[in-house]
């Protein structure tokens, strides 16, 4: 893989382009917190995808797809990564996330799990915490049933983190925002009961949430357990297809009403992550969805930046 754009901050976030040997980009991110020492955590997310075939209403990367990463095209981001800060491949931060959510739904590509398998032989990390993000598309049940044998054997008690893109508690208003066959919630719920042992990291039910995206307490509570599941809200970041269709963040400025929503979840013993993150990587366009290779690719076919 050849380096050909990078932008961004040290300390706060920088987006990556590489292109391969037929030709095709691949995208992939570092990031800090800002509220945590980057001796402490950093973060990688990367892609497994080149593009990818959702068309999720807000997200830039949605529209085309070519074809699916190889385990090594997958690794070669996150080793590029780890070789340029640590040579000896020993990372010695105390939270290393790795995000397989930059470009692409991973669960369509079996290589996630093969990469999954061998990083702990290729990177030395004690705080290691793989992170999968997935809108839960039908059809990926046998990828699911082995990435749990896969979590259970290499990353039990607490160091694996599963997510689902969840976005609305309406499963038909779900399908507008994302234009797939996807496991509705009852699904997802009978899949995290036999997901979740003793001693995991909760899974997260994440909603980027629109002010009129329907987000209903009840629901949620009567489809998932508080002690297997977490919410968590995020901003629809800025990208150009959010702006096409003037879709409006309910943050970083949430009303009364979601601020009483957030309340009863948490009454009912739901942990809430209201997860703003850095304003700073809107600029950047490290940001979920924010989609770098379709904006500059004039720039890219040009070579490095």
């Amino acid at each position: 893989m050849e380096l050909i754009h990078c932008q961004g901050v040290e300390n706060v976030a920088k987006a990556y382009v590489g292109r391969f040997d037929d030709g095709s980009h691949v995208e992939f991110v570092e990031s800090w917190d800002p509220d945590v020492p980057p001796q402490d955590k950093w973060v990688l997310i990367v892609s497994t995808l080149h593009g990818c075939p959702i068309g999720c209403a807000f997200c830039d990367a949605s529209g085309f797809y070519k074809r699916k990463l190889t385990a090594a095209e997958i690794l070669h981001q996150i080793l590029h990564l780890v070789r340029a800060r640590y040579p000896d491949m020993h990372v010695p931060i105390g939270k290393f996330k790795i995000q397989f959510a930059r470009v692409g739904e991973p669960s369509f590509n079996p290589a996630v799990l093969e990469v999954l398998k061998r990083l702990p032989e290729e990177i030395v990390a004690p705080g290691l915490l793989p992170c999968l993000s997935t809108v839960a598309p039908s059809g990926s049940e046998s990828f699911f049933a082995e990435l749990t044998t896969i979590k259970e054997r290499l990353y039990p008690g607490g160091i694996f983190q599963l997510q689902f893109s969840v976005h609305s508690t309406d499963d038909g208003y779900r399908h507008r925002i994302i234009p797939a066959r996807i496991w509705n919630l009852e699904q997802i719920s009978l899949f995290g009961e036999k997901w979740f042992t003793h001693g995991d990291r909760k899974i997260t039910l994440n909603f980027a949430l629109g002010v009129d995206f329907p987000f209903d307490p009840d629901i949620l509570s009567a489809r998932f357990d508080p002690e297997r599941f977490l919410v968590k809200i995020t901003p629809i970041n800025p990208t150009a297809r959010k702006v096409s269709k003037d879709m409006q963040s309910v943050y970083p400025l949430p009303d009364s009403r979601i601020r009483a929503k957030v309340a009863v979840l948490r009454s009912r013993g739901f942990t809430v992550l209201e997860s703003i993150g850095n304003l700073e990587e809107n600029a950047i366009g490290t940001n979920c969805g924010q989609y770098l290779t379709g904006i500059h690719k004039d720039r890219l076919a040009a070579g490095p930046a």
